[in-house]
């Protein structure tokens, strides 16, 4: 039982650091995004990074000497429809709500996540990493700060926090098997037709131009951009990977819990980025996740995977 214990310990941390290194350049990726996205439009940014990422990842795969090649590719492909609709909801919704708020919404998903663990997978979820996860939403709430504004809209963010949850449960029961890389492939090709299709609607219908980053023609794309591209391509491919190798390797709760870190490195690219300085609020929250995160990690706080 110890060494079983002492094992299960082991792949848990390699889980965790899998999660906040990807969170991390997630988090980055996220912010040069923002930064495009004044003069791109969502379906150009997905184009043109999948465009980039599908060879890149596709390369390094095979460099690495990992199989491409899926053993359940009906799973892999929902869990990439999953994904992308995760994202496409969010960004729909920071059109007609608050940053704040729906940052708030989305990060109910380590919640969901924990849920679902007990529900579909039957795993009990232990009092430990519920209140490691209590706290993190606690921190999440100081580092947000949203307003309370209770608008039809923050129906979009809580979708997507309930699909990028199914799309972390699915990744842990069904794509185990998978290599990380090949994972990673789909998504990338997901986001590639997805942005075609957003492309070709918008340019035989504009809506208006209410929301130029979502109904917005494309942006001239010069060396810069393509640059840009490439660097989010990269960043893409490190953690599409990292993310999928985090939740097959570890319990769904214990590495949902760390995905809050996503908000700590946020806040760190928008002060080197964006020049925006933390408030004590803030910092607060960063304590408040840290320690959730440690708390769910410990040996109560879910079921070790069987053996």
């Amino acid at each position: 039982m110890a060494v079983k214990s002492e094992r299960w310990h082991s792949a848990a941390m390699k889980a965790v650091l899998y999660i906040l290194g990807s969170v991390a350049l997630m988090a980055l990726a996220d912010a040069l995004i923002k930064l495009s996205s004044a003069t791109l439009s969502l379906w150009q940014i997905f184009v043109m990074r999948s465009a980039v990422g599908l060879p890149l990842t596709a390369g390094v795969a095979l460099a690495a000497g990992s199989r491409l090649g899926l053993r359940r590719p009906g799973w892999a492909l929902i869990r990439s429809g999953l994904l992308v609709l995760t994202w496409l909801l969010y960004y729909a919704s920071l059109g007609v709500l608050p940053l704040s708020v729906a940052a708030a919404a989305i990060y109910t998903n380590p919640i969901l996540t924990a849920l679902l663990t007990a529900v579909v997978l039957r795993r009990p979820v232990g009092a430990r990493c519920w209140c490691g996860m209590a706290l993190g939403f606690a921190g999440m709430l100081f580092v947000v700060r949203p307003d309370g504004a209770i608008s039809p809209a923050l129906a979009l963010p809580l979708l997507a926090a309930l699909t990028y949850a199914v799309a972390m449960i699915l990744t842990h029961a069904k794509c185990q098997d998978e290599s990380p890389l090949a994972l990673a492939c789909t998504l990338q090709g997901a986001f590639l037709l997805t942005g075609l299709a957003g492309s070709a609607v918008v340019m035989l219908w504009t809506p208006g131009s209410g929301l130029p980053f979502l109904a917005g023609p494309w942006g001239p794309a010069g060396a810069d951009v393509w640059a840009l591209m490439a660097a989010l391509a990269l960043l893409s491919v490190l953690y599409f990977a990292g993310v999928a190798r985090a939740y097959q390797t570890g319990a769904p709760p214990v590495i949902a819990a760390f995905d809050y870190a996503y908000l700590l490195w946020a806040a760190l690219w928008g002060a080197v980025i964006f020049a925006e300085r933390p408030t004590v609020g803030m910092l607060a929250g960063m304590a408040l996740i840290a320690a959730g995160g440690f708390l769910a990690t410990q040996k109560r706080g879910a079921s070790a995977p069987a053996s």
